[in-house]
């Protein structure tokens, strides 16, 4: 717990949302931990209850019931029994259900078969469809019926190697995955992605990412969302699954060991300090975030032209950097060097007057005291 004065674990950060469900929950976690969030809901989720295509997959279960079921998700499987009931097939389904072999994905998956008044027989201990998947095709599957449980969107290489084997696969499509009504929240997390105002973004799905890259490439925008993520912006996913497509992609990922919110934000909470320098300077030590700077561990906020210059004076420490050159690194450009003045003065006002030295006629340097004598002889340690 941090004492009095001192910067919570995410201070200066800021964290984007692309949840659907649970974002207030997720919201407020990180902002307990000094986060500033910003909300961007990727997908909405359009419940099937009265959709004929699950209507008649339900049917299909009924009259031929499956000798294998799969439900892959908590809220999709409580979602079908509800929809069962109201076409008043609850009974008959649970009937045949009970009857056949009964795979959990996830411990709610599992908490929702079992609340249903059924019993799952098998659930793999990392939550992955990849090893339902392998637990099946161990099996001899020729003629056997297997209902799958979608969620969100098809599954074609779980449910293509179960026909491969020789089973019948009967998709459930209990709910799909749409993009939200407003695009604006999504697009303007787009931007600050793009623009690297954001140290973090977090997926808790598969459609979330899916649906991001798609508004993203629709924007003309997609390498550029890809290079931030590779680079720049810590993509957070809440397991495997949701992370798969983009580690495809070459993008290395940040993931809990268990697929929680819980974990998933204290495994921001661990990365995200480790991406900044920390240094000394002027007697103090410093530690660069998104929006603020850590000084000898209490958190102070700088504007976007302060907290330019002063990224350029860290990531060159000791070095003497043009007013040209700091000129450059201003938001928006600034019009002439006075613009460099105004934001030294400004960021002077808030780290102290010895932090940032001047350098008559030739520019401002950090008043840097390395460490080692390697960093001293220009090889930083950090």
């Amino acid at each position: 717990m941090a004492g009095a004065g001192d910067a919570l674990p995410l201070q200066g950060f800021t964290v984007a949302l692309t949840a659907a469900r649970r974002r207030e929950e997720l919201g407020a976690l990180l902002e307990r931990r000094g986060a500033r969030v910003m909300q961007g809901p990727a997908i909405r989720i359009i419940p099937l209850d009265d959709d004929a295509e699950l209507l008649a997959a339900t049917r299909a279960c009924v009259q031929n019931p499956p000798d294998i079921a799969v439900a892959t998700t908590g809220i999709g499987f409580r979602g079908w029994m509800e929809a069962a009931d109201g076409w008043d097939l609850g009974e008959a389904l649970l009937a045949r259900l009970g009857a056949a072999t009964l795979l959990a994905r996830g411990p709610k998956a599992r908490g929702a078969i079992r609340a249903a008044g059924l019993v799952d027989d098998w659930s793999p201990a990392s939550e992955s469809s990849a090893e339902v998947l392998d637990y099946l095709l161990e099996r001899d599957l020729s003629g056997k019926r297997v209902a799958v449980q979608l969620h969100g969107e098809p599954l074609p290489d779980f449910t293509d190697a179960l026909e491969a084997a020789g089973a019948e696969v009967v998709p459930i499509p209990v709910y799909r995955w749409v993009l939200p009504e407003d695009v604006g929240p999504l697009e303007r997390v787009i931007e600050a992605i793009v623009a690297r105002t954001v140290d973090c973004v977090v997926f808790t799905s598969a459609p979330a990412v899916a649906s991001l890259l798609s508004v993203a490439a629709e924007r003309g925008v997609a390498d550029e969302i890809l290079a931030a993520l590779m680079h720049d912006v810590v993509p957070a996913c809440v397991g495997p699954v949701t992370a798969a497509r983009l580690e495809r992609m070459g993008v290395t990922t940040t993931q809990p060991e268990r697929a929680r919110l819980g974990a998933l934000v204290r495994e921001i909470v661990a990365e995200l300090p480790t991406r900044c320098r920390t240094l000394r300077a002027a007697g103090h030590e410093l530690q660069v975030r998104g929006h603020a700077v850590l000084v000898d561990g209490v958190a102070r906020e700088l504007a976007p032209a302060p907290m330019a210059i002063l990224r350029e004076l860290v990531r060159r420490p000791g070095v003497v950097v043009s007013r040209a050159d700091l000129l450059a690194v201003l938001p928006g450009g600034g019009s002439d060097e006075h613009a460099v003045e105004m934001a030294i003065t400004r960021l002077r006002a808030v780290l102290g007057s010895r932090v940032v030295q001047t350098v008559v006629k030739r520019g401002y340097r950090l008043a840097y005291e390395p460490e080692t004598a390697d960093e001293k002889y220009g090889t930083p340690s950090r």
